[in-house]
């Protein structure tokens, strides 16, 4: 991607490029991001949503890769002058967290690559997450679905429900 249609300066914050809002939104940085795939940084701390007396669940890693994914779209869209749309993880092939729990107050390296993305709205992606000395603690394959920017609800992710 060209520095003229790039979105933002890297790295930089992930959030203007999820439909995640408040403390949904997981991820803390993208580090690097191209037409294939995206590497993104995430430093968890106690008040985290998903944070325990141990740690967070490795499970939520699955989500980081997911939110990932979001992230790529996002900035792919912001390159066009789109705002970031909404997409579904329909499915995950052999994730495996190679640990219980992920340590507070530490950083981790959240990476996905596209395998494949079909004209019907299908990607396919891998991804993995390493911990700051490299060592790979999670990793797996995720399906998602972006459905074509006209059947998109109009609502958005941060709006307050009707009582």
């Amino acid at each position: 991607m060209d520095s003229a249609r790039r979105p933002a300066d890297l790295p930089c914050s992930i959030a203007p490029f999820v439909p995640q809002s408040r403390g949904m939104c997981l991820l803390d940085n993208i580090l690097a991001v191209d037409d294939d795939s995206l590497q993104a940084e995430v430093t968890p701390s106690a008040a985290d949503l998903f944070a325990t007396g141990a740690g967070i669940p490795g499970w939520v890693g699955l989500e980081w890769l997911a939110q990932a994914v979001a992230a790529w779209a996002g900035w792919h869209a912001r390159s066009c002058n789109e705002p970031p749309a909404i997409g579904f993880l329909i499915g995950s092939k052999r994730f495996e967290s190679l640990c219980e729990h992920l340590a507070i107050d530490r950083t981790y390296r959240v990476s996905i690559h596209l395998d494949f993305r079909a004209d019907n709205g299908l990607g396919h992606f891998h991804g993995e997450i390493l911990n700051d000395d490299g060592t790979r603690l999670a990793h797996g394959t995720l399906t998602v679905f972006q459905p074509p920017s006209d059947e998109q609800s109009e609502q958005t992710l941060d709006k307050e429900p009707s009582p």
